[in-house]
């Protein structure tokens, strides 16, 4: 499973043997592949360092392939719906912040012009900050779909 793992994301013996160093569990590129190869057997620190580094849980990297595939799923899965209710609640949280923005302008037209460039200012800013999204290498939106004019 480990090999997989580490095909999967597209990362070398020698890569996976830096980060199980650098996350504290000494290994060595041959070790990693020995131990995937059915050639060395791997003991609990390593196998508790492999899901550490693979991000997936000890149950999903010894048990048997397909169950710890379909068990792996679900945490996939999990993860989905925990950024789907966290950007849920984001955009909540910003429609009210708008809603209070605008409500407050609405009394006091005068500083309108000024309140509406300090946003576009914000989130442009906050937006050249966003690292680009996976896959194409573009960030999905623009700084100013945020802000009605």
């Amino acid at each position: 499973m480990a090999k997989l793992e580490r095909e999967t994301r597209g990362w070398g013996t020698n890569s996976l043997s830096d980060r199980l160093n650098a996350a504290g569990y000494e290994i060595n590129p041959s070790a990693v592949w020995r131990i995937e190869n059915g050639k060395r057997r791997v003991n609990l620190d390593e196998a508790i360092g492999f899901a550490e580094v693979f991000g997936i849980s000890l149950e999903n990297l010894v048990g048997p392939p397909r169950l710890a595939a379909h068990s792996r799923a679900m945490d996939l899965v999990e993860q989905i719906r925990r950024g789907y209710r966290e950007v849920h609640h984001a955009s909540l949280a910003l429609t009210r912040a708008r809603d209070a923005l605008d409500a407050y302008l609405a009394e006091h037209p005068d500083v309108r012009e000024e309140a509406e460039a300090t946003v576009r200012q914000v989130i442009a800013e906050e937006f050249a900050q966003l690292p680009d999204s996976p896959g194409d290498g573009t960030r999905p939106g623009s700084p100013s779909s945020d802000v009605p004019e």
